[in-house]
């Protein structure tokens, strides 16, 4: 299955680059399994250009950092689409000059673009994304590694054909 890994955030604003730095850690494990029909990119846009990375692919993956003001820092949600259009979308899935990824999706897929179906998206609630920082804060980087061992393992079940038991909120 034809997978895309986006890791979305600026990584030089503390807690905003907790999507990036979670899919670096997927690219490097997927480069010790060789074979994975998986492509791993990071981005800090949202909206039309969003929908434009994933034309093509099956399934993607988002991982982003969640203003989320209820959750703990370092706090992780997984959700699918239907998911994210009941919620207020992560970071950088909604812009103030561009449409949220839920309307960008359904009008790419009203032009008959080869879009996926299933979209999961790892949200990590952040604890501070306006000061300039290398790196995030200690809560948000301890989601880090089970961030990408989720992925890593929905990937590897999904080869094998198993259902994931992803045990996130």
């Amino acid at each position: 299955m034809k997978t895309l890994v986006i890791g979305l955030g600026n990584p030089i604003l503390t807690d905003d680059g907790v999507g990036v730095w979670a899919a670096r850690r997927v690219e490097q494990r997927l480069q010790k399994s060789a074979g994975a029909d998986v492509t791993v990119t990071e981005a800090s846009v949202g909206g039309l250009r969003l929908m434009e990375m994933m034309v093509g692919y099956e399934r993607v993956f988002l991982i982003d950092a969640s203003l989320d003001r209820d959750l703990p820092p370092g706090s992780i949600c997984r959700m699918d689409l239907d998911d994210l259009a009941a919620t207020s979308p992560p970071q950088h899935l909604a812009s103030a000059h561009d449409t949220t990824l839920v309307t960008a999706l359904t009008a790419g897929r009203r032009m008959k673009m080869a879009l996926p179906d299933d979209v999961i998206i790892y949200a990590i609630a952040a604890e501070n994304v306006m000061e300039f920082g290398d790196r995030p804060t200690d809560a948000v980087a301890a989601a880090i590694a089970p961030v990408a061992e989720a992925v890593l393992n929905e990937l590897q079940l999904a080869a094998c054909g198993l259902e994931v038991d992803h045990g996130f909120a």
